[in-house]
């Protein structure tokens, strides 16, 4: 198991225990967990306290005829595709797998420049998700934040005015922090970056080339 320096908060492993987040963040907490054995434990024991809350609860009574209604709508709905796990990959684990295909080769990445490459994962409009690819030791240009955005280390490494992470660090950002991503030299990096709010870049060109990378 990979070792792990930088950690979900314990509001957003909650909020994955609870089924709250945004699509794109819960992809985020679901990957990073399926690395670092001690934030899957803290969420195993958010579940299980979320559980006894439930057990506890009173229970409604239900009228003679519920089950037979609920028989009915289930045999009226057309039957699921059985889902099939997605074999595993060396960079990708199972969760970003869901939502690309087979391996990494299936990514369908789109230039940013110096580079830099992107691919955006389909999720719900509340919040979006990437897959992005750094060259070994390419800068992403310096930026803040209107609101969140969640960065898990894939594959190599990048370092910034404030740590440095690794395959399944987190780095955590809100509208206070400006940093300046750079990728090991040693090492091209993939990242999932997973954000709530556009990214507001210091340089002119990032910005006028953000709305066609929806970044």
């Amino acid at each position: 198991m990979t070792k792990i320096a930088h950690h979900m908060t314990d509001e957003l492993l909650m909020g994955y225990a609870s089924g709250t987040l945004p699509e794109a963040f819960a992809l985020a907490v679901a990957t990073h967990i399926s690395l670092c054995d001690e934030c899957r434990a803290a969420v195993e024991s958010y579940e299980a306290l979320g559980g006894g809350v439930l057990d506890d609860l009173e229970c409604a009574e239900l009228s003679d005829a519920s089950l037979e209604a609920t028989m009915n709508l289930i045999a009226s709905m057309d039957p699921e595709p059985v889902d099939i796990s997605p074999a595993g990959d060396p960079v990708l684990p199972a969760p970003v797998l869901s939502y690309i295909g087979k391996s990494l080769d299936d990514v369908r990445w789109t230039s940013v420049g110096m580079g830099v490459k992107q691919a955006i994962l389909k999720t719900s409009s509340d919040a979006s998700a990437r897959l992005l690819y750094i060259p070994a030791g390419v800068a992403v240009p310096d930026h803040g934040h209107q609101g969140t955005e969640i960065t898990l280390v894939l594959k190599g490494a990048f370092s910034d005015e404030h740590s440095r992470f690794a395959r399944g660090d987190v780095e955590i950002a809100n509208e206070e922090m400006e940093h300046t991503p750079v990728a090991d030299i040693g090492e091209d990096c993939i990242c999932l970056a997973v954000t709530d709010a556009p990214l507001k870049f210091n340089a002119l060109l990032p910005r006028i080339a953000q709305p066609f990378l929806q970044i």
